[in-house]
C-alpha cells in the first residue's frame, strides 16, 4: 500500500505539491492526470525518496520513506517514461543486472527466461543488446525489472508515451495482471483513453493539488475528457 498524507514540496517560491492526500490500496491501479508541471512526477520523485518533502509524510507498505528511505526502496518498483537501461547489455543481462542490485541473488537463468517471455519478448531477444530496442520493448523490460524485484507497490512515470497502439495495449494488460496478483500501481499519464481503459481510480492534478478522484463508476458517468479540459482550463486559485 502507499499512502501520502499532507504532502507538500515547494522549490522557494514554487509550490509543486500542495496538501495531497492519497492512499492506493493493493490490487488497485490509479491514474494521475495533469499537465506539465502539475506535480505529478515531482510527489513520485519524494515517494521514491530522490527528494525530500517540505511537510507531511509518504510510507509504503507503512516505513515512512524520508525516515527509513533504504527499507522503503525494497518495497517499491519504478517504471520512467525511458526506462534507463545498459545499452550495450542483453535484455538477458540488464535483468540480471538490476535484479542482483534490488538485493535478490538466487534467480536463475530459468528465471530470467519465463519473466522475459511473461512480459512478451520472444526468445530471440533475449540475448539481444538493449541498444537496438525498440521503446515498447524497453518498457517491457522495465516491467520485467519489477517484476523480479517482487515490489508491492509500483510506480510508473507516463510509461505508455509514444508507444503504439499495439504496444500500449500489451503494456495495459502486463498492469493488468500485476493487479491481480495485489500489487498497487500508480501510473502518471497524459492519455486519458488508456487511463480510462484500465484505472480503478483516476485523479486529476492541477498547479500542485490533486482536485477530483473518479472511481471505475465515477468514470463510466463521466466525460473524463471534457471533466480535464474544464479543471486545466481553470484560473490556478480556482482550481487550487
Amino acid at each position: 500500500m502507499l499512502e501520502i498524507e499532507n504532502l507538500s514540496k515547494h522549490y522557494g517560491d514554487v509550490k509543486a505539491v500542495q496538501n495531497l492526500d492519497l492512499t492506493i490500496e493493493p490490487g488497485e491501479i490509479l491514474c494521475m492526470l495533469g499537465a506539465n508541471g502539475a506535480g505529478k512526477t515531482t510527489t513520485l520523485m519524494v515517494a521514491l525518496g530522490f527528494t525530500e518533502p517540505t511537510a507531511g509524510t509518504v510510507r509504503i507498505r507503512g516505513v515512512d520513506v524520508t525516515q527509513d528511505p533504504l527499507e522503503a526502496k525494497r518495497h517499491v518498483a519504478y517504471v520512467s517514461e525511458n526506462v534507463m537501461l545498459y545499452g550495450n547489455f542483453t535484455a538477458r543481462q540488464n535483468l540480471d543486472f538490476f535484479t542482483k542490485l534490488g538485493g535478490k541473488k538466487d534467480a536463475s537463468d530459468a528465471d530470467y527466461a519465463q519473466v522475459l517471455g511473461r512480459v512478451g519478448l520472444q526468445e530471440d531477444a533475449f540475448n539481444r543488446r538493449v541498444k537496438g530496442f525498440s521503446k515498447g520493448i524497453r518498457q517491457k523490460l522495465g516491467i520485467a525489472i519489477a517484476i523480479m524485484k517482487d515490489a508491492k507497490v509500483i510506480l510508473l512515470d507516463e510509461p505508455t508515451s509514444g508507444l503504439d497502439s499495439k504496444s500500449g495495449v500489451e503494456f495495459l494488460q502486463l498492469l493488468a495482471d500485476l493487479r491481480t496478483e495485489g500489487k498497487a500501481i500508480w501510473m502518471t499519464t497524459h492519455d486519458i483513453f488508456r487511463a480510462k481503459g484500465i484505472a480503478d481510480r483516476v485523479g486529476i492534478m492541477v498547479s500542485g493539488r490533486l482536485v477530483q478522484v473518479l472511481t471505475r463508476r465515477g468514470l463510466e458517468q463521466q466525460d473524463l475528457e471534457a471533466l480535464y479540459v474544464q479543471y486545466v482550463s481553470q484560473p490556478t486559485e480556482q482550481a487550487a
